[in-house]
Order: structure tokens, then sequence, then C-alpha cells
């Protein structure tokens, strides 16, 4: 089938597919550094484990292990994915030239300056995540410790990529998502409880004094049910980082990962549940396999609902941040990267090809609502996308991969 025979099988739908492609062409999504070298960063010991409630299983060949290393391997992603991007970089990923050397508390925007340069040849826009992990004071808490020096630490480090943000947003021009997550947590039953989260919060409050332009700094807070070390209580709850959001409009707002919640939850559900309340909020897409597995995106049922929610409420507009969130070691990395992102692009694609029925819903044609659902599934979908990669100048589905098998092949293969 041709796109021209799609395209009027869509139309008959009420559906204009050529506006559907215009229009997530200019969406963005934000790009992960940390799938291309396992979450490792450039300012500690790359031979030291992961710490801090993060973890990645695998050791497929090829990981980067240098800026340039990793910078190369996004320029092969770029390449092969459609659609806007913009860079998500973690405060590990500074780079240190000339022997200059700083903690994570005393980093400045110059240290950034050559991820500013790389946005700029490529014209991406950059979010930037303060890194409260993987670090020797990373030990349990942070932001939430009772010891004053490692909190102050902590918070220092805050301040310190709130002013990264905002240099980053003033050289490249867009606004920039800024995400405060810690692992902080206990592995069994705590005695107290509140301490920490006061801690927490007058932390969170001290990081956000630090001045900033909201239009271009939008600070968040996301949440975690548990994790690796915190299985009995992690700080961070959904309840408090909703709470502070809430607290704290035009300092910051709610991000939610679809991998931190009780596998019974969806974060599908949540978006309109949050959206009726903030006018902005952010996403980290996963795929959690009965936890916060961080595992590639697929084309999912969940996936295919979270950007269904996305488009319906509105957030093409500007009112939902997206960005990918997941590192997976055990696969090429490369075709990692590529193939959540084309996945999220398709299910945002999909989800814009769907028409509305709401007035069947508003009327109680619960069987017709079905149907439709259902016929839907079986659209000439495929045909949509690859004129959407065309348009892009991406490749389709099919002739990506021999491309990252090459690379494999002529780059990664030889990486020690």
């Amino acid at each position: 089938m041709s796109y021209l025979e799609a395209k009027a099988k869509y139309a008959a739908l009420g559906i204009d597919t050529d506006a559907a492609i215009a229009k997530l062409k200019n969406v963005p999504v934000s790009l992960h550094c940390w799938q291309g070298d396992d979450v490792r960063g450039f300012d500690t010991d790359p031979t030291k484990p992961l710490t801090g409630g993060i973890q990645t299983t695998g050791n497929y060949p090829g990981r980067a292990r240098t800026p340039e290393e990793l910078m190369a391997d996004l320029d092969m992603v770029l390449r092969l994915c459609p659609g806007t991007k913009k860079m998500n970089l973690h405060a590990s990923y500074v780079i240190f030239e000339n022997g200059d050397w700083a903690d994570r508390d005393a980093l400045e925007p110059k240290h950034f300056a050559k991820w500013v340069q790389f946005c700029k040849e490529r014209g991406l826009g950059c979010d930037f995540n303060p890194t409260f992990f993987s670090h020797p004071k990373a030990n349990g808490l942070t932001l939430s410790s009772p010891d004053p020096e490692i909190r102050k630490f902590w918070i220092d480090h805050g301040k310190a990529c709130i002013r990264i943000s905002t240099y980053l947003a003033e050289e490249l021009k867009e606004p920039v998502i800024m995400n405060i997550w810690t692992g902080d947590g206990f592995k069994d039953v705590p005695a107290d409880r509140m301490g920490p989260r006061v801690r927490y919060k007058e932390a969170i409050d001290e990081i956000l004094s630090e001045p900033f332009d909201f239009n271009m700094v939008k600070p968040c807070v996301e949440s975690k049910v548990f994790g690796i070390g915190v299985e009995a209580y992690t700080v961070g709850s959904a309840e408090f980082s909703l709470s502070y959001a809430a607290m704290n409009p035009g300092k910051c707002i709610p991000l939610m990962d679809n991998g931190h919640y009780h596998p019974t939850e969806v974060v599908s559900d949540k978006i309109p549940a949050l959206l009726a309340f903030f006018p902005e909020i952010a996403l980290h897409i996963t795929r959690p396999i009965r936890w916060d597995s961080d595992h590639v995106v697929l084309l999912d049922d969940e996936t295919k609902e979270l950007c269904k929610e996305i488009v319906r409420c509105g957030g093409l507009e500007g009112s939902v941040k997206m960005a990918l969130d997941y590192f997976d070691a055990s696969i090429n990395r490369i075709s990692a990267w590529v193939v959540g992102f084309r996945n999220v692009q398709k299910a945002l694609l999909m989800a814009l090809c769907t028409p509305d029925l709401t007035s069947m819903q508003n009327a109680d044609n619960w069987t017709e609502l079905m149907v439709i659902q259902e016929e839907l599934k079986t659209m000439p979908f495929g045909e949509i996308w690859e004129q959407y990669c065309r348009e892009c100048g991406a490749p389709a589905d099919g002739e990506w991969f021999a491309e990252v098998k090459k690379y494999e092949a002529e780059v990664l293969s030889k990486r020690g």
C-alpha cells in the first residue's frame, strides 16, 4: 500500500495524516546521554561500580569511554532517528580540560562548554540533571542526610546545576528541564520517616533559592516507589514529590518516570490527573519489568497509552516535557537508543492519527467505542510512519539496523 492509499483510509476517519506528520516534526523529545556509557560519566573512576541507587546489567562491547566516543555515538543515533531532539545530560558528564578538575559542589558552566558547542552545531536544546549518585559522598543519603556537611555538599551541587542550567538555556536559546532525583532511602524499616523528608524539603528549598528564570530553567522533582538498597523507605516518594511541586508553583514542576511506580500503576492514567492541576509536567519514558528496570522502550500498550494521553491532553503544545530514561548494557547501545527513541515517535504519531471518540464515551456508546478502538489497531500505520521518516530524512524501518552493524564492526568493536 502506498502512502496516498493509507492517507485516504485515515481521511475516511477524519484524520489528516499530513497535518499529524507536520505537527510531530516540531515536538522535542530529550535523548539521554547515559545510554551510551552505562551511566558512568566522566568525573569518577570508571573502574569502580555505580552506587547510590543506579545499576546497569550487561557488558556488551563498545561502551563509550570518553566524551569524543560518546559524541560520535550520539551523532549516529541522531542521524537514525526522525523528529526534533534535545540532549539530556547528567552533571557527571562534565568535560574537564587542561588538568582542570572540580568536585560536584564546585562545577561551573565552563565545564559544559563542549556540550554547548556540540548542541549548537547540531541545532539541539539541552536538558540537565544534578548527579546525586556514584560519588564518595552519596552513601545512602544525600540531600536528606543528617550530616550537615554532606547535606551542604549536595545542596551546593544542586545550586551549581541551577547556574549550569541557566548557562545552557542562555546559550542554546531553549528552556532547560533540570530534574532533581536522589536515591535517598533505607534498606530496612526506619525509626524516623519524618526527619529525612523535612531535611529533603529544606534542602530543595535551598537549591531553588539560587536565582533563575523559571521561563528558561524549569526544575523538577522526581519520585520513586523504591530502589536498590532502599526497599523499605524512599525519601522522595510520589506523595512527597507531588506535594512539593504543588506547594512551589513558579519554582518547580512534577516529573513522573513510568518505571518509578508500583507495577499495578500506569503513568498514562496519571497524566490527565496531574494536568488538571499543573500547567506543566515532565516525563521520563522507560520500560519497567516488575520494577524500575530501565529496559529499552518498546511499542507496547503502555507506551501507546502514555502517548495517547499526551496528545489528548494537549501535551504536544508544551505542557508535557518528554525525555527518555533507560540504560541497557546487554545489547548494542546504539540500537538501544534508536529503538527506544523511534518507538516513542511511533507512539506519538499513532496518537495523532487516532480520531477523537469522546462523543461516544459521553453518549455511553461503549459498544461502538470498543469496536472502533480495536479496528484502529489494523489501520495501515506503517505507511504513515515511513512517510514521516522520509520527510525527516531518517531511514525507514528495515533500513537503519544495517548501519548500526557496520558502525559496530568498524568502530565499537575496536574499543577496549
